[in-house]
């Protein structure tokens, strides 16, 4: 006899298809929410409590539980996507405040998906250091569009085996934790332990924060209730189960490794679990377990990564039904069933962050992994002034030295810069140059409204002797004031060498 096929009537609409079973959603909650955050929080969260840190785990887990309880019955209410943007709609009926609502969720999401395949290429450098960290991320990113692309039952699947590998290796912790136990050599005090200097209550409520943070991920499973069987039955079973065998593998896992490790150490340490792992207290090589915990941890980040890359595009598929965004964001493939414009906008808008982060972050695009990062360290030729780097060269012959603008991009900036005698920057047509300007106490009818203090910086080495472009031919030096009164622009004479 054939199984029953589970068209819905959103299948016949063109909509999502309803295809995630409960144990899949289960699964989707329980990877969400372990995710990579204990592999980084749970030295946080020692620094701030000590050595009973695990309570702060098990009182976070309650409170995310009890935010996860209500969740589950806006799903089984509104078994729609977009989550909570759609329940701002239902509750208040604004259209400002549920748009205000999806951009901020849609840039938190944005701004974690490139954070993640960031560290995913900072994991992948620890297994092969062969292909730049750029290339690798947005490799990284392009598989999993590809992979939410074919369907949203290949990503929870995917999803679904990527959580038994992060579960295995929180097991190996946890058999760690049992193996030095048996052994006799555990010190069950430290279990008890709130050092820290200041207010205990503190301390823990802090603990409780970072902890919440390490749980979330379960809103994420509401942008999946319109792609789900039978959501009322399955939403609350699944999302709250598994919050809860995650809260249980947390206090677990914290357990295990405050008992085999110094809490001093789990504070100092970027990756808390691997320090569980170099303690060599299984017979096993130190080398391979922490490769493979290397290897776990960046399955663990394509899992987080591959949840939010299906969270965005289903935000603005239930916000453009909505009207709230343009409802091309509501257009479905016709034979995947995924949203696809909302994909690739999605991940256009995190390729674009994984390609200007770097260079509105250090002030220039061509950095690379080993290479000195600031200026006159190495990575350029002294005296050669790097775009968008407010830092200028010394300045021969005017006895300035590095001069330093703070906040010329900023609105206080600006209007600082406006007040007579405050320095200002000249962008150049050609990288090699630079020049220090002051603008005069007084202007006069006739005044050059800029006086240059600064000569042409050296050319890089390797470079041709060659005129730059600023030069015309009566010896002054052709440029554009950062912000010039007259709009134009002037000749400046050169000073005399």
């Amino acid at each position: 006899m054939a199984e029953p096929r589970t068209t819905t009537a959103d299948d016949q609409a063109g909509g999502l298809r309803r295809s995630i079973t409960g144990k899949q959603l289960f699964f989707y909650t329980l990877g969400d929410v372990l995710g990579s955050g204990i592999y980084v929080l749970i030295g946080l969260v020692a620094a701030a409590v000590g050595g009973a840190f695990w309570i702060a785990f098990a009182l976070g887990v309650t409170v995310a539980a009890i935010t996860g309880a209500a969740y589950a019955e806006l799903v089984t209410k509104y078994p729609q996507a977009a989550g909570a943007a759609l329940y701002v709609k239902k509750a208040f009926g604004s259209t400002a405040l549920t748009f205000l609502v999806t951009v901020s969720f849609l840039s938190a999401s944005f701004a974690a998906s490139g954070s993640l395949a960031t560290g995913f290429a900072s994991y992948f450098a620890t297994v092969w250091d062969g292909p730049p960290a750029l290339l690798v991320s947005l490799v990284f990113l392009l598989a999993l569009v590809v992979v939410n692309f074919i369907g949203i039952t290949e990503s929870v699947v995917m999803n679904m085996l990527m959580t038994f590998v992060e579960v295995a290796g929180l097991l190996i912790v946890m058999f760690i934790g049992i193996w030095y136990v048996v052994q006799g050599d555990a010190d069950f005090g430290v279990l008890a332990d709130i050092s820290v200097s200041g207010n205990p209550a503190l301390a823990v409520l802090a603990g409780i924060a970072f902890s919440f943070f390490a749980m979330t991920g379960f809103e994420n499973t509401a942008n999946v209730a319109e792609e789900t069987i039978d959501p009322h039955r399955a939403f609350p079973r699944s999302l709250v189960g598994g919050m809860v065998v995650a809260g249980v593998v947390y206090v677990l896992v914290s357990m295990a490794a405050a008992l085999t490790v110094p809490v001093d150490q789990l504070a100092s340490s970027d990756a808390a679990l691997l320090e569980v792992v170099r303690q060599g207290i299984l017979p096993f090589s130190t080398d391979v377990m922490t490769t493979l915990f290397s290897i776990i941890a960046l399955i663990a980040i394509t899992n987080t990564t591959l949840v939010t890359i299906v969270t965005q595009p289903r935000i603005l598929y239930g916000m453009a039904k909505e009207d709230v965004v343009p409802g091309v964001f509501a257009t479905i493939h016709a034979t995947r069933r995924s949203p696809w414009v909302g994909l690739l906008f999605s991940a256009g808008v995190v390729a674009a962050l994984l390609i200007t982060g770097p260079h509105r972050a250090r002030g220039r695009w061509w950095h690379r992994p080993g290479q000195p990062a600031g200026p006159g360290d190495g990575g350029l030729p002294p005296g050669h002034l790097r775009p968008r780097d407010r830092r200028l060269p010394q300045a021969e012959g005017s006895g300035r030295g590095r001069t330093h603008v703070p906040g010329q991009h900023t609105a206080a900036g600006r209007r600082a810069a406006r007040q007579p005698g405050h320095p200002r920057v000249l962008h150049l047509r050609r990288p090699g140059l630079a020049a220090v300007v002051r603008r005069p106490r007084r202007r006069r009818r006739g005044a050059v409204p800029h006086r240059v203090h600064a000569r042409l910086a050296e050319p890089p080495s390797g470079h041709p002797p060659r005129r730059p472009r600023g030069h015309v031919p009566d010896g002054s030096l052709r440029c554009r004031s950062s912000s010039p009164p007259t709009g134009r622009r002037s000749h400046w004479p050169l000073p005399a060498t």
